[in-house]
């Protein structure tokens, strides 16, 4: 069994991103992975930053406008 898996690790057209994704569905974690690779990107995290101020600006909006007026 270690000879099968040193023979896919050493395979030259083998992709190491790839093998992390899969490794990453494997162990059911890949909500987790994504969550922290979004996070690790400079543009990623502006990105999610943004979405979450638009979304909390709008929930503000609602309450104002229905609650409120």
């Amino acid at each position: 069994m270690k000879m099968k898996d040193e023979k896919v690790h050493n395979d030259k057209s083998d992709w190491e991103g790839l093998r992390e994704i899969d490794r990453a569905i494997s162990e059911n974690r890949l909500t987790s992975y994504s969550w922290k690779k979004a996070w690790a990107d400079p543009w990623g995290r502006i990105k999610l930053i943004a979405i979450f101020v638009a979304l909390a600006a709008f929930v503000a909006f609602v309450i104002v406008n229905d609650v409120i007026l």
